[in-house]
C-alpha cells in the first residue's frame, strides 16, 4: 500500500495539500499521515487545527513513498522548524519522492534537491535566496506543477496539477483519480 507523509509547518497553506490528501486517502486507498516538527498540533493559515500522527523525528523515510510539504507563512515569518531540510534530503537519499508547493518548493531548493532536476515554484528568485540552491538553469517558469526524477514542485497557484503530478509519480494516476480530480481542473480550461 502506498503511504504519504505530509510535513506541516506553522500556518501551513491548507488548500495546497488538501486535494491530494482527500483523493489519495478516500479514493485511492493511500495511507496519509501528517507530521510536525515536535509532534504537537499546528494551525493552518485558514485556522484548521491539525493534531499530527508523527513528529519529524519519528518519520522513517523507508516507510513512506513520498514526503509532501505544503507552503505557508512559516517561511515569511522565519519560523520554519529545524530538521525539515534534513528530512527532505533523507527521503531523496532513500529514492523516495519529495514534493513541495509554494514556499515549500523553495524549501526543496534550500535542501539542495532541485539542483539536478527540472522544477518550478513561486519565483526563481525565491529559490535563489537559499545557499544550497544551484539549479537556476533547470527552473521552469509556468503555471503548472513540474515532476522530474522523483521530485514534484509547484507554485502556490497550482494545487490541482501538483496533486496530479504527485499521483502520477507514485503510479496512482488511474481512471478513479482522473474522475475524482477532473472537476477541479474545469475552472482552468
Amino acid at each position: 500500500m502506498t503511504a504519504i507523509v505530509v510535513a506541516l509547518t506553522p500556518e501551513f497553506a491548507d488548500w495546497e495539500c488538501a486535494l491530494l490528501m482527500a483523493v489519495a486517502r478516500s479514493y485511492l486507498d493511500v495511507t496519509v499521515k501528517t507530521a510536525t516538527a515536535d509532534g504537537r498540533p499546528v494551525s493552518s493559515m485558514g485556522g484548521l487545527h491539525v493534531t499530527p500522527d508523527l513528529s519529524f523525528a519519528e518519520i522513517e523515510p523507508h516507510a513512506f513513498d513520498a514526503i509532501v510539504v505544503p507552503g505557508g507563512l512559516a517561511w515569511e515569518k522565519n519560523v520554519v522548524p529545524p530538521g525539515l531540510d534534513e528530512l527532505i534530503r533523507a527521503f531523496r537519499a532513500e529514492n523516495r519522492m519529495a514534493a513541495g508547493i509554494c514556499a515549500a518548493a523553495s524549501a526543496l531548493a534550500g535542501a539542495g534537491v532541485l539542483n539536478e532536476v527540472r522544477h518550478t515554484g513561486n519565483r526563481l528568485e525565491s529559490h535563489q535566496q537559499h545557499p544550497g540552491y544551484a539549479g537556476s538553469s533547470l527552473y521552469v517558469a509556468g503555471p503548472k506543477a513540474v515532476s522530474d526524477g522523483g521530485v514534484v514542485t509547484a507554485a502556490g497557484t497550482a494545487p490541482y496539477t501538483f496533486t496530479v503530478e504527485v499521483l502520477k509519480g507514485l503510479g496512482l494516476w488511474n481512471a478513479t483519480a482522473e474522475e475524482e480530480l477532473a472537476p477541479f481542473s474545469a475552472e482552468h480550461r
